[in-house]
């Protein structure tokens, strides 16, 4: 049977490798999005904290390594290539590699476990807009589908929490609650997409294999930014630790199951404010990592692979919801103002189901 791709893409977010690169990147990352500059000189702070580099493509980079060992153990042949939405490599450059290589069909593993415009929709007028730039030799770009209900990932993710909390007494774990982060959007962007549906789906598969009961996990959101005037999902992770202190909950353990790797947002937000907060109110805190390159999470993308290279056929998926679908419905993620875009044309066919797509 002839292998209908011919690559494996990564698509990433990107992010500065040295101090003169935080602007242009931040201008990249916010043009034309109602973000104040004030807003923007912030975060670039955060940044020159870590000497101006932010530590994303080194982690994309190990987790394409880890990937191309398990294609090897796999039997997998499908050559690598990575492109970002905001920083260099550029997902223009990479397609036009990709193109001058001769690529004619390839598949595209987004970093982004959850469905909403800037996680999924945007990547694909990314991608879009790569091919019209490379021109008639760009190669066909197809995505694998959504995994936040994946077993394997819930697996990892569990594991990142156990080991956590692995120091603490099973006194400080019983009497422990679970705070979940993931990036907070704007809810004119929430409400048209599945966003807070399947990270809550997430939460409730990790807590229910840790044996964490409802009132003892909540999810909540980080990194808002933004003009303050726009409604954005709450509550935030600071408010929330002083809601959970004011409770007398001593001991939290926060994972940040929005986030597939340790990068700046992770870093500064929970690790400096959240941590320093924790401190300040005599909270026992632990936090979790992110999955990053975990065995069951690079066997999770192999996985994925596999069902659409056709020696998989099981589609993995568990809880209250069934695998994602393989083509992104036409209004699937829309932009929060609904106009219009060529995003539905890039699709994740695995041609059988193009009319099938599930609403989740």
């Amino acid at each position: 049977m002839n292998q209908p791709y011919d690559a494996l893409l990564i698509v990433s977010f990107g992010g500065p490798d040295r101090p003169e690169d935080v602007l242009p990147f931040l201008e990249n990352v916010l043009r034309g999005k109602p973000v104040p500059r004030e807003r923007m000189l912030e975060v670039a702070e955060h940044y020159y904290h870590f000497g101006g580099k932010s530590p994303i493509n080194d982690q994309v980079r190990e987790l394409i390594s880890a990937l191309k060992i398990e294609f090897q153990k796999s039997g997998i042949d499908l050559p690598i290539y990575w492109g970002n939405r905001n920083w260099h490599p550029m997902l223009t450059d990479t397609v036009r590699e990709m193109a001058e290589q001769g690529v004619q069909r390839a598949l595209a593993f987004f970093t982004s476990g959850y469905s909403c415009y800037s996680g999924c929709r945007q990547y694909r007028e990314n991608i879009i807009a790569a091919r019209e730039a490379v021109g008639a030799q760009a190669p066909l770009i197809e995505k694998t589908r959504m995994f936040y209900n994946h077993p394997l990932f819930i697996e990892a993710n569990t594991e990142r929490l156990r080991t956590a909390m692995s120091t603490w007494s099973g006194e400080e774990r019983q009497q422990a609650h679970l705070t979940f982060t993931a990036h907070s959007i704007p809810m004119s962007m929430a409400d048209r997409s599945n966003y807070t549906l399947q990270l809550t789906e997430t939460c409730r598969l990790i807590a229910n294999a840790l044996e964490f009961e409802k009132d003892r996990w909540s999810l909540v959101y980080q990194s808002r930014s933004g003009r303050p005037q726009d409604p954005w999902l709450e509550p935030d992770i600071l408010d929330h630790l002083k809601s959970l202190n004011e409770r007398n909950i001593r001991n939290v353990a926060v994972a940040p199951v929005g986030f597939l790797s340790d990068h700046m947002e992770v870093l500064y937000d929970l690790d400096e404010e959240a941590s320093l907060l924790a401190k300040q109110l005599g909270l026992n805190f632990v936090r979790s990592g992110t999955v990053g390159t975990h065995p069951q999470f690079i066997a999770m993308i192999r996985e994925l692979v596999e069902e659409r290279i056709g020696r998989r056929s099981c589609r993995q998926a568990i809880g209250h919801f069934g695998p994602s679908h393989d083509v992104c419905p036409p209004h699937c993620c829309e932009y929060p103002t609904g106009r219009p875009t060529a995003a539905a044309n890039i699709s994740n066919r695995d041609g059988s189901n193009g009319s099938t797509a599930r609403p989740i």
